[in-house]
């Protein structure tokens, strides 16, 4: 009986050790163990992780190719907003057309479900008619006086002229300066440009210009026109030199005259919806880092310019420089009397 009261008395005896062992999980150095009994530990580490690295996807539209100057502004443009945002936003550029063409986009981002976009000025004017004073012939004296006022407080407010269209302006790219080509002689002064057929946009303004200059303004679809070139349809037409070059007009138009008259730029967008969501302090950083991605894509113009100029003449067209463009600039005076009235005030800001 004894025999069997001492083994029960030790077996609880060691009873009581084990409890107090089992109570040492309170301890201190336990507390940073994970609980996979029932998940909370390792739910809460990964809900803190999400909280810091949380990002959101952004999309931007683009019409022209990967390697196209307004591509690698719009990618410098989602380069620095990742960066300034520290990884809080992150855009990602669709380019070739990907999302649709300029019509179809802009439609998209007013709805908002295209949150970015890089659209000519051009169609712009549909929302605001004020930004068309950029389509004015010989607007600037320069290319430095230019982006000097597109870049500065003028362009910003040219911009906000978009409110209320579900539109917001965030910078303007450079699309290059526009200038005549012919197939049939050098034009050297507006008289050269008397009894020649010149293709244009389809646009009020387009046509006045040309016929202000003395020539024919022949409204025509872009694609049609080298082949209208070609079977002498028309005379000439008027673009870039990349234009000029990618679409093989200088083949059958070998006279550039290289004068400059129009500059329309392009516009990085973004969509209202996008906009009232961002913090003030957001806002702010989309435009700087649209503002500082000028610089690369206006560099990226430069450069493709340069290479489209080496390579039509090495085709064998004719460049005809103008030093001068004060008789270019009278001879559209009657341009200016027509619009200037609708323009006065923007007109005035980016000259002065």
């Amino acid at each position: 009986m004894k025999k069997r009261l001492l083994t029960l008395l030790s077996m609880l005896f060691l009873a009581a050790i084990v409890l107090v062992a089992c109570g040492g999980n309170d301890s201190p150095a336990n507390d940073t163990e994970t609980d996979n009994g029932n998940g909370s530990a390792d739910e809460e580490t990964s809900e803190g992780t999400e909280e810091a690295v949380e990002t959101v996807t952004l999309r931007l539209a683009e019409n022209h190719p990967e390697d196209y100057p307004t591509t690698i502004g719009n990618k410098e443009f989602a380069r620095l907003v990742e960066e300034k945002t520290n990884g809080r936003y992150k855009i990602e550029v669709y380019a070739g057309g990907q999302l649709g063409q300029e019509s179809q986009v802009l439609e998209q981002v007013q709805l908002g479900t295209i949150e970015l976009a890089r659209v000519n000025a051009i169609p712009l004017t549909q929302f605001s008619d004020q930004i068309g004073v950029l389509s004015m012939p010989y607007l600037f004296d320069d290319e430095e006086a230019k982006w000097e006022k597109l870049n500065g407080e003028v362009g910003q407010d040219l911009l906000a002229t978009l409110d209320g269209s579900n539109l917001v302006g965030l910078a303007f790219y450079d699309s290059g300066e526009r200038s005549f080509y012919n197939s049939e002689r050098p034009i050297r002064t507006p008289e050269d440009m008397k009894g020649l057929q010149i293709r244009v946009q389809s646009s009020e303004l387009a046509i006045d210009i040309v016929e202000a200059l003395g020539g024919s303004a022949t409204p025509m679809e872009f694609g049609e026109v080298y082949s209208a070139l070609q079977t002498g349809v028309i005379d000439g037409a008027e673009n870039n030199f990349p234009s000029y070059y990618t679409t093989n007009h200088y083949q059958v138009a070998k006279y550039f005259t290289v004068n400059g008259y129009q500059g329309t730029p392009e516009v990085l967008l973004a969509s209202q919806s996008l906009w009232d969501k961002l913090s003030e302090e957001d806002q702010q950083i989309f435009r700087e880092a649209a503002l500082e991605s000028v610089a690369v894509q206006r560099a990226a113009w430069a450069e493709l310019t340069e290479k489209a100029k080496n390579a039509v003449v090495e085709g064998g067209s004719e460049l005809i420089e103008v030093d001068d463009i004060t008789p270019w600039r009278e001879a559209v005076q009657p341009v200016y009397d027509k619009y200037g009235a609708q323009f006065e005030e923007w007109i005035e800001r980016l000259t002065q």
